[in-house]
């Protein structure tokens, strides 16, 4: 039986707001007991832009975007998607995705690329979904056997 699609707003939220920055520290955590280590071995780079999914008046959920331009690429950088275990499930992050789409859309950019892990397997499975494809680890995952990178035009 598939959990029950909820009501999910979307806000845009500046770094150092409170409920993002639970949001933020519960995913480093989750990383962390996924892969062991502090999980924020990377820091974002670059000022970000974030998302946050509020159900009920309650924080869901998180996406961050980060603006890239060098040689190898130049769009946008989905980081940062988290949803917490307690609404999971329900559609929250696939709104997180669509609305991070629109945003960039909006602001210009007309590729994505971010970054997963291999013990993400419900990450990678909606990326895909959403019609990400694998590419070639970049950046300082080139070498890291338990990154799975992806893109996407828009």
């Amino acid at each position: 039986m598939s959990a029950v699609r909820v009501a999910v707003e979307l806000q845009v939220r500046e770094a150092g707001d409170p409920e993002l920055e639970g949001l933020l520290a519960e995913a480093v955590a989750e990383l962390g007991r996924r892969y062991g280590g502090t999980g924020d071995d990377y820091a974002l780079t670059g000022p970000a832009e974030f998302l946050v999914a509020v159900v009920e008046g309650r924080p869901a959920g998180c996406i961050a975007r980060v603006a890239v331009a060098g040689p190898d690429f130049t769009g946008v950088e989905m980081k940062r998607v988290f949803v917490d275990a307690r609404f999971r499930g329900r559609g929250v992050a696939r709104a997180l995705v669509a609305g991070f789409e629109n945003a960039a859309r909006a602001a210009g950019a007309h590729r994505v690329r971010l970054e997963t892990g291999t013990a993400q397997p419900e990450a990678m499975a909606l990326y895909e979904s959403c019609g990400y494809r694998r590419t070639t680890p970049y950046g300082q995952w080139a070498d890291d056997p338990l990154t799975v990178c992806y893109a996407k035009a828009l």
